[in-house]
């Protein structure tokens, strides 16, 4: 797998517009940059799964580690793909799907909900901003969340930047009902 470099974003918000969070709330996201070049338009997707599936448990493993948290208190995650401008959309989607869902479910036991996704292009220093809901109920309103990242010399022309983001917590100060 073509790794260039390893990124870790961690967003520990101790207040919401003034009110103290006790506990904090903290979001991370763990990313890789592969350096797909010279890679055929036409390839087949397969190698692309295999990465997907490797990237779900390094990148998951990552971002526990980052929180200091176990994958028990992880309670929403997403993931994202961030294409530079001349990789096929098609790679972002074959490395998040299948393969590297299932991958981080294995890694977080209250896992069993399909992870939300998003899959974009753009240059070095792009923003993409990654979807999350509850990793055992997508249907918690309190966990409907995003986190943003933007990595300053990524993803170049020939990169993609793929993402995994976790939560210990829903929204701060959440409390939309179902109505």
């Amino acid at each position: 797998m073509p790794i260039s470099r390893w990124v870790t974003h961690v967003v520990e918000r101790c207040a919401e517009l003034g009110v103290a969070l006790t506990p904090p709330h903290r979001q991370v996201v763990a990313a890789a940059v592969l350096d797909v070049k010279g890679m055929n338009i036409d390839a087949a997707l397969e190698p692309l799964y295999e990465w997907g599936g490797e990237l779900g448990s390094l990148l998951t493993r990552r971002a526990i580690g980052a929180l200091g948290a176990t994958p028990a208190d992880i309670q929403s995650y997403g993931k994202a793909a961030l294409l530079g401008m001349d990789v096929p959309l098609e790679w972002g989607a074959a490395l998040l799907h299948p393969r590297l869902g299932k991958s981080v479910r294995a890694c977080l036991p209250t896992a069993e909900t399909i992870m939300p996704s998003v899959t974009r292009r753009g240059g070095p220093g792009a923003s993409v901003d990654i979807p999350l809901h509850g990793v055992s109920d997508m249907w918690s309103f309190d966990h409907f969340d995003t986190v943003s990242l933007s990595v300053a010399d990524a993803p170049a022309a020939h990169e993609i930047l793929i993402a995994v983001a976790l939560a210990d917590r829903g929204r701060p100060l959440a409390r939309v009902t179902p109505g």
